[in-house]
């Protein structure tokens, strides 16, 4: 663990089980990690936090074995009834989707749970690891409402029109194996309890110890392609690979690969 104290905070968790990996964890136990205003703003205190800080290299997002999170704190949202200027003018919900704007790559390490909010932040990071148990779900629909921080639109992207448009229009859950097929998690790890954020930390450790330069341009690059046309990510991409050539790193790895030796890379 780091030797500096973390943050205390109210909603989540905090801790560096490694000195190049930052763990959170969503820590609302009783409500099943339902996802509220105040939590997203401690959350992304720390995520900035951590994007910030040189010794981090990967950041590992989890809540506990039951959820993820399980949804969005209805009693919140139920107070903003017929309210529309109230929401629209506060930006309500606008701050749920900053953690896409952070540069360091995000792995989400999600058991239980991962319903409405919880489904749609998992989308929002970068890598996601399912424990078998693992239940994803847009059940907005039940409610009267839609996804309203990007479930519509990053599952459409992950696993296209139909299977986006059954989900959304029937509130349906589907399974951690479900997800792995369409494309949505990376992979289902092994069954136990805490594997899933082993996998997701030793997952972190291996991405921290590349360069950070290098592992920063690929995030951008594959973001991207996921984002925009071919036309422009091949040009995007193309770029980032020359910008590469202004680094240390860089002539450091092709150096190390050559002699047949491990690279020390600076993040310079």
């Amino acid at each position: 663990m780091s030797s500096t104290a973390p943050k205390q905070y109210e909603y989540i968790l905090t801790s560096k089980p490694d000195p190049s990996v930052a763990l959170i964890t969503l820590n609302r136990p009783k409500a099943l990690n339902a996802l509220c205003s105040p939590l997203f703003d401690e959350l992304n205190e720390a995520l900035a936090g951590y994007d910030a800080d040189p010794e981090v290299g990967a950041i590992v997002l989890t809540g506990s074995e039951k959820a993820f999170a399980a949804g969005a704190d209805i009693k919140e949202m139920r107070d903003k009834q017929c309210a529309f200027s109230d929401v629209y003018k506060n930006k309500f919900l606008e701050n749920w989707t900053a953690i896409t704007n952070l540069r360091k790559p995000i792995i989400a390490a999600v058991s239980g749970y991962a319903l409405g909010g919880g489904c749609e932040l998992a989308l929002s990071t970068d890598i996601i690891l399912a424990s078998p148990t693992a239940k994803f779900g847009q059940p907005e629909i039940n409610l009267g409402v839609i996804p309203g921080a990007g479930g519509t639109q990053r599952l459409a992207r992950a696993i296209g029109k139909s299977r986006t448009m059954e989900l959304v229009l029937t509130g349906r859950n589907f399974s951690a194996r479900e997800a792995e097929a369409w494309g949505v998690v990376s992979r289902v790890v092994g069954e136990g309890e805490g594997e899933v954020v082993k996998e997701a930390i030793e997952m972190a450790k291996v991405i921290a110890g590349k360069g950070q330069l290098a592992v920063q341009a690929g995030k951008e690059a594959v973001n991207a392609a996921y984002e925009g046309s071919l036309i422009e990510g091949l040009r995007t991409e193309r770029r980032l690979f020359h910008m590469m050539f202004a680094t240390s790193d860089q002539k450091e790895g092709m150096s190390a690969f050559t002699e047949k030796r491990k690279a020390n890379f600076t993040h310079s």
